[in-house]
């Protein structure tokens, strides 16, 4: 830590500072526990990236059976789960964590010590999860979504295990989004009003309340498989006048707003960074915030646009049709506003800043083939193609990873005192880049071609397009090694022509915050002593 971060670790009253293991296992202060998530998420992303490698080896060319068609399958559950619950969200509470009380001016989160309960829950859930795939009965291999009654009735003596990792996940979500919002509410510096919190500090309030509203969703309906695995309730079997179609509408109530929960923070990371490398305030603040409270309001209302082929009336699948495409429109705004505020700035282009215009690319892209999904006629054609997943990692990979390893490039020198390689960081921007649109975009193709998604074989005609994709998934999964590389090296290796300045983007100070509000009276480094 350098001496502008002085880092306050868990003071105990009698016994001094804690040292070494100790202090990481009982630390309450916001720093350590940020770091925590954060080292915990990159553990995952390349235990989940390796797993996504090993689905590409599979489909590398058809008809060689390399792995073990069930073993392929527990595969694609895995990655899915450890992608969305192990890597995303907590790398998106470790930003938070280090970032919103510095940022409102808090010496820390409300709730410290639920802030170090809420972290350790992860890596036991994880290991629980994980664990399945040793076990004489089979890892879950049901896909990510679990849907029932693949998971209730066919499902493996593992799926218990599953479900109670799940269970651990949706606490863990549950505590630090309640931290969040109490944080946010009640701790904000004299002065600090609604209008001039951080658009990163918006985000994460609205993200809060959307996990705060749908954890307990998804915990109710892995509580109702348990209960049709081993209490005789019908809940999701048709045969006891259960019906599966009510898991998919549970899954997916929970399931949708969760895909806004992994990319709002992500929008909130990049209104911090383009103004900052714009040098030029946001343009549209207060829309930017009125547009992120519509798309989570709007996110909880489309969750059957995900099942416009399990047969819905005619009326609902009218109205999930408009109220998906309508989602477009907040979002748009956000876009126009990106754009607007680079338009005409003084721009440069850091390694932030040239993952926040990838970002915005890859991110529009992804939302025009939400777009096409998004009308039922083409959807009955697009549905469970690949297509989809081309959709849905243009999303996320842009929308959620490229956001978060904007942020951690633009506050690293923050954190660490120590400026990170910048020729490395573009390397590694340019070499994701080009291994995820090579990885992804050819999987558009082979969806409108006709491919199944979730498949280990195919037809001899999609071999090609699925070479590509491959070769530009290894690609993308090693450029993240020189992430790995640099983060290591900022943190662990002192050296002195590399010190950051308390300055550290040129140009930049006062337009972290929101402006056309006034900046802040003090940099949150030291906390102001009120009177």
């Amino acid at each position: 830590m350098s001496d502008t971060t002085v880092d306050h670790a868990h003071h105990d009253d009698h016994h001094g500072p804690e040292k070494g293991f100790k202090r990481w296992l009982f630390t309450t202060n916001h720093k350590d526990i940020g770091t925590l998530y954060l080292t915990f998420s990159l553990i995952m992303l390349f235990i989940g990236g390796a797993m996504a490698l090993l689905i590409r080896v599979e489909l590398f060319e058809p008809g060689k059976v390399l792995l073990n068609p069930e073993f392929f399958n527990q595969m694609t559950t895995m990655h899915g789960l450890i992608m969305v619950f192990g890597v995303i969200m907590p790398a998106m509470a470790g930003l938070a964590n280090w970032m919103i009380p510095m940022m409102i001016g808090a010496p820390d989160m409300a709730l410290p010590r639920l802030n170090n309960w809420s972290f350790w829950l992860l890596p036991f859930a994880f290991t629980m999860l994980m664990s399945t795939m040793f076990m004489s009965g089979p890892a879950p291999d049901f896909g990510w979504t679990f849907y029932a009654p693949l998971s209730t009735l066919y499902g493996p003596k593992s799926t218990d295990f599953f479900i109670f990792s799940i269970h651990m996940m949706g606490a863990s979500s549950i505590l630090a989004a309640l931290n969040i919002v109490v944080t946010i509410f009640n701790m904000r510096a004299p002065g600090m009003t609604w209008f001039k919190l951080p658009l990163f500090v918006w985000s994460w309030l609205v993200t809060a309340f959307l996990l705060l509203a749908v954890m307990p969703v998804l915990a109710g309906c892995v509580t109702m498989m348990l209960m049709d695995r081993h209490f005789h309730t019908s809940f999701f079997n048709a045969a006891g006048g259960g019906d599966p179609i009510l898991f998919q509408h549970i899954f997916w109530f929970f399931g949708h707003p969760e895909v806004y929960i992994l990319i709002l923070p992500g929008f909130g990371i990049i209104s911090d960074i383009i103004p900052t490398f714009s040098r030029k305030p946001l343009f549209g603040y207060r829309f930017m915030v009125y547009a992120t409270a519509l798309i989570a309001f709007l996110g909880y209302i489309v969750w059957a646009h995900h099942m416009f082929t399990t047969g819905a009336p005619f009326f609902a699948q009218l109205f999930f049709m408009y109220a998906t495409m309508l989602i477009a429109v907040p979002t748009g705004i956000k876009v126009f506003n990106w754009v607007a505020t680079i338009f005409k700035g003084s721009l440069t282009f850091e390694t932030p800043m040239l993952f926040a215009l990838g970002f915005l690319v890859m991110f529009t892209m992804g939302g025009f083939s939400g777009l096409m999904l998004a009308l039922v006629p083409a959807d009955y054609q697009y549905r469970d193609s690949y297509f989809v997943v081309a959709h849905f990692h243009y999303v996320l990979v842009s929308g959620s990873l490229f956001t978060i390893l904007a942020g951690i490039y633009y506050w690293l020198p923050k954190w660490t005192g120590q400026m990170y390689s910048e020729r490395l960081g573009q390397w590694h921007f340019w070499l994701s880049v080009i291994g995820m649109n090579l990885a992804f975009l050819p999987m558009h193709f082979l969806g409108l071609a006709g491919m199944p998604r979730r498949i280990p074989d195919y037809a001899l005609q999609f071999t090609d397009f699925n070479q590509i994709c491959t070769i530009g998934a290894f690609i993308f999964g090693f450029a993240q090694l020189i992430f790995l590389y640099v983060v290591v090296k900022a943190c662990f290796y002192r050296e002195s022509d590399r010190k950051a300045t308390s300055q550290v983007w040129e140009g930049a100070r006062g337009l972290e915050w929101t402006l056309p509000s006034p900046t802040p009276y003090h940099t949150f480094e030291t906390i102001p002593v009120v009177h």
